[in-house]
């Protein structure tokens, strides 16, 4: 495994923040995909993060929603010191450095959504906080050209998605055992939900620096409204929440099996590696 010439125990401390992190995020997609089907069935909507976050009330939703903002400062933490330390052995090359410039900006992003959470648990969120944003970019000099590289960085994140559900690449990082070999399916149909999501989004986010409309951008909230304008927008709706269910899985999964290469013994076995013997064996 890459890395092998650093002691583990050095970087141990970066495994609980990083399970800490994943988790958090999975409850943020179990809440979006339990909130959308349950309203879909109901006749309603499917709902963004901020709406499904909303409906957390009680002093049962308020602990979920200090355990979603808990966990999202740790993934940022996780994917920041993960990109400057390259705890995952992604390397100095260019691919290696892309890579890691993804997990910074995943992890500043993922600070939004625990920011989301604390603003929920404080009741103040307002739905049009991303327009604000985006308008008050757009008034930068270049700002439309900031907002629209955004957009596509967005959507090249949901490429990232779509190439990582159909390779199954996430198995380098995944320890063995049970529940990662049968859990695959799922855990593809979830990384191409989110896939739809980022691309949907991002797209949007294109769009409203073209136009200079900055109401049309905007996160899942808004990708689900662009959907639901579309034919069929109930149905396409309903598999993408079902979907958000299987991303929350992946999370949840990567949180208790993910394996991080440089705080990790390179002999602990890998589900590709296994897949790859028993193929082998085959």
């Amino acid at each position: 495994m890459a890395g092998s010439t650093h002691n583990p125990d050095d970087f141990a401390w970066a495994v609980p923040v990083m399970r800490a992190g994943y988790a958090g995020r999975g409850l943020v997609y179990l809440a979006v995909g339990v909130t959308s089907i349950w309203s879909l069935l109901q006749g309603g909507e499917a709902e963004g993060t901020q709406e499904a976050l909303r409906h957390l009330k009680g002093a049962g939703g308020s602990v979920v929603l200090i355990l979603i903002a808990l966990g999202m400062l740790a993934y940022a933490v996780w994917r920041v010191t993960d990109a400057i330390w390259d705890l995952e052995a992604y390397g100095a090359e260019i691919k290696g450095l892309a890579a890691r410039c993804g997990l910074a900006i995943s992890g500043v992003i993922h600070l939004g959504l625990g920011g989301v959470a604390v603003t929920a648990l404080m009741a103040r969120l307002q739905s049009d906080g991303s327009a604000q944003l985006v308008t008050q970019v757009m008034q930068l000099p270049f700002g439309r050209l900031a907002v629209g590289a955004v957009g596509f960085a967005v959507i090249g994140a949901g490429g990232y998605y779509v190439t990582k559900g159909a390779k199954a690449s996430y198995r380098q990082r995944l320890r063995a055992n049970a529940v990662t070999e049968k859990a695959n399916v799922i855990l593809q149909l979830g990384l191409l939900a989110q896939a739809a999501i980022l691309s949907v989004a991002g797209g949007l986010i294109i769009y409203a620096a073209y136009a200079y409309a900055p109401e049309a951008a905007g996160g899942m909230d808004r990708a689900f409204e662009w959907m639901r304008a579309h034919p069929y927008g109930r149905m396409i709706c309903g598999a993408v929440s079902a979907g958000l269910l299987g991303f929350a899985l992946f999370c949840f999964v990567n949180a208790l099996y993910r394996i991080v290469p440089r705080a990790t013994e390179t002999d602990v076995e890998t589900l590709a590696r296994k897949l790859k013997a028993k193929a082998a064996g085959d």
